[in-house]
């Protein structure tokens, strides 16, 4: 069975998609851009949460940029549009929200408050369905769309994330979706085994791509992270079987798969420096 809750803890307002039996949760924080706070599993009667969090509500407020918008939903672009500009038919556009240096990052939405649409638990899965009408508020980005989250949690500790883009405007419009979500398994990264599908690596010159792609395979088989750094974004290989992404903790048996969409074609993986988490974002488009 399975169950929703609502809890306010830390200054979050919660919603809670449970397995009843066995005690798998997912906790979701609507008016923090729909974040995902926590995917907490039990392993040796111990509840171990896979997703790197905010302390509290005033945390995330304070150190969203700072922490690396960890969990972060990135729309309706994602990773960072040199000098903040981009074209778009005959036009020039300037992002506004956020830079890092002379770049925009991460999207516009990621602080924004989503509203609760739907929500159902039933004897096969639990689940919530979130939306965020953008209506233009960054000079650089004047479109309206509605981004609309779907959250569902399934038997055999499954989490689905699904992201519908409703474009409200006459006209087209651009647009880029992905998630900036930080896993930890326990310990540091290099002791976790690693393996993803890649077909490329594309290249990048200061972060910004030079629209090369550079042949890569070296995670394409199990093995330990160790001392590898990332800050890159990859091709992925579709011809492969799925899962096309895995995270292994073999001391503690606990294994995180990913199996993307073939919408969201590009991992962009990324180690911060203290190595206590990783974070592993599906894109549906490369950075720019």
């Amino acid at each position: 069975m399975f169950a929703i809750e609502t809890r306010s803890e830390q200054g979050f307002n919660k919603i809670i998609l449970k397995d009843t039996v066995t005690q798998t949760s997912v906790e979701i924080v609507p008016s923090c851009g729909a974040l995902l706070h926590a995917f907490l599993v039990i392993r040796n009667n111990e509840s171990i949460n896979i997703v790197e969090q905010y302390d509290s509500a005033d945390d995330f407020k304070e150190n969203v940029a700072s922490k690396g918008f960890k969990s972060s939903k990135l729309s309706p672009f994602a990773c960072r549009i040199d000098n903040a500009q981009y074209k778009f038919g005959e036009a020039s556009y300037t992002i506004e929200k956020f830079l890092l240096g002379k770049n925009a990052i991460h999207g516009l939405i990621y602080d924004e408050p989503f509203t609760i649409k739907t929500q159902h638990a039933n004897e096969e899965e639990a689940s919530v369905t979130l939306e965020y009408q953008y209506r233009g508020k960054d000079k650089g980005f004047p479109f309206f769309y509605d981004c609309i989250v779907l959250y569902t949690l399934k038997k055999e500790n499954a989490l689905s994330i699904k992201t519908i883009i409703i474009n409200k405007c006459e006209g087209l419009m651009p647009i880029q979706d992905g998630w900036h979500p930080y896993f930890t398994l326990g310990g540091k990264i290099n002791d976790l085994q690693f393996e993803f599908q890649s077909k490329a690596k594309i290249e990048m010159v200061d972060m910004i791509p030079t629209g090369k792609l550079l042949p890569y395979d070296t995670f394409n088989a199990l093995k330990k992270i160790e001392d590898n750094f990332f800050d890159d974004c990859f091709e992925l290989n579709f011809a492969e079987c799925q899962p096309l992404c895995v995270l292994r903790n073999v001391e503690l048996k606990i294994q995180l798969e990913i199996h993307p969409a073939k919408t969201y074609p590009y991992l962009q993986i990324y180690t911060p420096p203290h190595r206590s988490s990783i974070a592993l974002e599906n894109l549906s488009a490369p950075p720019r």
